[in-house]
């Protein structure tokens, strides 16, 4: 072997093994050899009219048979490659007719033992020995020699010279045309350009060795051409080797995918069918960049993590800006926030010195408050006591609730049913009534109202009752102690009316609440403050609350009973800088006698008392800066004050400020000094309110500030 391997072949003179020939058969592996050859044309030995032989083949091939007439290798128009491709296939080609008897006696066998030698090499061709007539056997037909080996070492570059004379086809080698030996006594060969993978592919076809002992045979070349023999060629001449395994052939080759078609053997003389060729599976899709640096025959430069990076930015770049264009349209179209005001001076302010104590009565219960304000002092336990026609003030109440009358304003007329004309006689039994009513007889809704306040009339209360819920004195009570419960009187009971009865009960406190309730109907005011009342008839009666007209005394209404002992409910007002101050107070359970006399001296001390508590104070000085406008977008204007506050309480009070928006809205843009909101101190009657304005111009919101606005 490694004689073998040395430069310049093996020994020259070492003669051919003797390898039996096959008897019969055309050897289909020459034309194999011819076409699958690359590099130099092959060339026949000078002088020689019998192809020279091989030293590779004559210590490994059998000698084989020249190609029989008519063989698919030498005709004309026949590629080789095809030739080769039949020539490996499995039967080979068919026997001619006058190839050799087998040594059986029989036809040398076609299919294994017929197959072409399928070994070529990269460079030159196969040669024959010098001399030889014929060309040793194929070394891949011995028992024990693995042709895919031998094609492989044979494939080799630098292989032997391709066969030469009449019979052989010259395969072009590197671009080269094949030609025939000066002195051949054929003529030129075939110069088709062989495929070298194709050829490859075919002849790794998995073929059975030829059977040993047989006459049989792939028959060799017609004749090569002298030359030296390459190392490749001479590693041929290796002694047979034992066959392989087939676990042995599947793990040193990879077998031909299941899509290869083969072609089958053609017979002697018969045109070559090419087989269909390999097909190729789909490749994957490439990237869009790397396929538009394919189109152009660009290649696409090599993945690096800089290249990625640019990548993602020319992509995400014009998609970004794309995404902040919508979103500045979008934030340029939006409706404006609506602007509001915020109060930054103090939300409250405590008049100085300690809290009033009022002269109250020393018996019963009192509460004394100012309207909007608060508590001034309260006296007594407050627990639920019988009020007498104290009751009628809420009588009045929801009749006025559920039917107002304006201020000035008589209301509807109210027919006298003889129930209110017979009630009216009950004042020989010691009852308050309005006797000068007859059946049919017609009441504004005013004149009830001053029947029931002043002469403080039973029978017009009973009245004024089924008429509000047309006949039914019973729903008319449900109507005042579901009410009493709206006002949070949790001490009242009504269960009349009048309040004759003596389970009608309250507390100072409660009447208190609706007293403040009351003193905001300027319509039930305009009654109540009379000290005496004309009824349609033409007879005056006397208003028993004889706080009025005094001291600015509101009246309201008094009740007295043997039971109840005297009890009023007594408002007033005072007028506190440009403020009209309401005050409320209740005193109940009077005993002394005379009761109505006591309850309204004990009430007059203090209502007057709580009159002087009243006072003012500056707690807001013009210009001073109280709150801000907001527009909702970052931009704040100062509110100041057009003129003072003044603040209505007494010592120890505490009174809440808060700016409003008067109910109109706020504009996005206005000029310094443009009125936008009222700043106010108290509730109700005593509130005091003063309008703010702008300290600088209110400016439209920008357009950078419409696009940075979040929310």
């Amino acid at each position: 072997m490694f004689t073998a391997l040395r430069p310049g072949g093996a020994d020259p003179s070492a003669g051919p093994e003797a390898v039996p020939a096959p008897s019969t058969g055309a050897d289909s592996g020459t034309a194999a050899d011819a076409a699958l050859t690359a590099g130099d044309a092959p060339k026949s030995a000078p002088g020689s009219a019998e192809p020279e032989a091989d030293p590779v083949r004559s210590e490994v091939l059998p000698a084989a048979s020249a190609p029989a007439a008519g063989s698919s290798a030498d005709e004309p128009g026949v590629d080789q490659k095809t030739a080769v491709f039949t020539a490996l296939k499995p039967g080979g080609a068919a026997p001619s007719a006058g190839s050799e008897a087998a040594p059986n006696g029989g036809v040398a066998e076609s299919g294994p033992e017929a197959k072409a030698d399928s070994r070529t090499a990269a460079g030159d061709a196969p040669k024959s020995a010098p001399g030889s007539a014929e060309p040793e056997a194929d070394p891949a037909d011995e028992p024990g020699v693995d042709r895919k080996t031998a094609v492989f070492k044979a494939l080799k570059p630098g292989g032997a010279d391709a066969p030469a004379g009449p019979e052989a086809d010259a395969a072009p080698a590197a671009g080269g045309a094949a030609k025939s030996a000066p002195g051949s006594a054929g003529p030129e060969a075939d110069a088709a350009p062989v495929d070298r993978k194709t050829a490859v592919l075919k002849a790794l076809d998995s073929r059975p060795a030829s059977k040993p002992g047989s006459g049989g045979g792939s028959a060799g070349p017609a004749g090569v051409a002298s030359g030296g023999v390459d190392q490749p060629t001479a590693m041929l001449k290796l002694p047979p080797q034992p066959a392989e395994l087939p676990a042995e052939r599947t793990s040193k080759f990879v077998p031909l995918r299941a899509d290869e078609v083969r072609a089958p053997a053609q017979p002697a003389g018969s045109p070559v069918v090419e087989a269909e060729r390999t097909r190729q599976q789909p490749m994957p899709p490439l990237p869009p960049l790397d396929l538009l640096a394919e189109l152009t025959n660009k290649p696409a430069p090599p993945e690096t993590p800089t290249r990625t990076v640019v990548r993602r930015v020319k992509i995400w770049t014009p998609l970004l800006v794309l995404a902040l264009i919508i979103f500045a349209v979008v934030q340029a179209v939006r409706p404006l926030p609506t602007p509001s005001l915020k109060l930054t001076a103090n939300s409250a302010y405590t008049f100085e010195g300690d809290k009033p104590a009022l002269p109250w009565p020393g018996e019963g219960q009192g509460f004394m408050a100012a309207t909007g304000l608060g508590t001034v002092d309260s006296f007594g336990e407050q627990k639920a006591v019988p009020i007498g026609s104290v009751a009628k003030a809420m009588t009045a109440y929801v009749v006025l609730k559920d039917k107002p009358l304006k201020k000035g304003a008589q209301g509807p007329s109210i027919t006298v049913d003889a129930k209110a004309e017979e009630d009216g006689g009950l004042d020989a039994q010691g009852e308050s009534t309005l006797n000068t009513v007859k059946e049919g007889d017609k009441l504004t809704q005013h004149d009830a109202l001053a029947a029931l306040m002043i002469p403080s009339a039973n029978n017009i209360a009973r009245l004024l009752a089924r008429w509000d819920t047309g006949g039914s004195e019973e729903e008319f009570v449900k109507k005042m102690n579901d009410t009493a419960a709206e006002l949070g009187m949790k001490n009242t009971k009504y269960t009349d009316p009048s309040g004759l009865d003596a389970t009608t009960v309250s507390s100072a406190e409660d009447q208190v609440k609706l007293g403040q309730e009351l003193v905001e109907i300027e319509a039930l005011m305009d009654i109540t403050k009379l000290p005496e009342w004309t009824d349609p008839s033409g007879k005056t009666w006397r208003n028993y609350n004889t706080l009025v007209p005094y001291d600015g005394a509101l009246g309201i209404k008094t009740g007295s009973t043997t039971k109840a002992g005297g009890n009023l409910l007594f408002a007033a007002h005072k007028m506190v800088g440009d403020t009209d101050q309401l005050i409320v107070g209740a005193i109940l359970g009077q005993h002394q006698a005379p009761i109505i006399d006591t309850v309204n001296a004990a009430s007059k001390e203090v209502m007057r008392a709580t009159q002087d508590e009243l006072d003012g104070a500056t707690i807001v000085k013009k210009g001073q800066v109280v709150g801000e406008v907001d527009n909702g977008l970052g931009t704040k204007v100062p509110l100041v004050a057009v003129e003072d506050v003044k603040a209505v309480g007494w010592s120890g009070l505490t009174v809440k400020l808060e700016l409003t928006d008067g109910a109109k809205s706020v504009p996005q843009s206005a000029a310094a000094g443009t009125h936008i909101g009222t700043l106010t101190v108290g509730e109700g009657k005593s509130q005091v309110e003063v309008a703010v304005a702008l300290q600088d111009d209110l400016a439209e919101a920008s357009f950078l500030d419409k696009l940075t606005r979040v929310g």
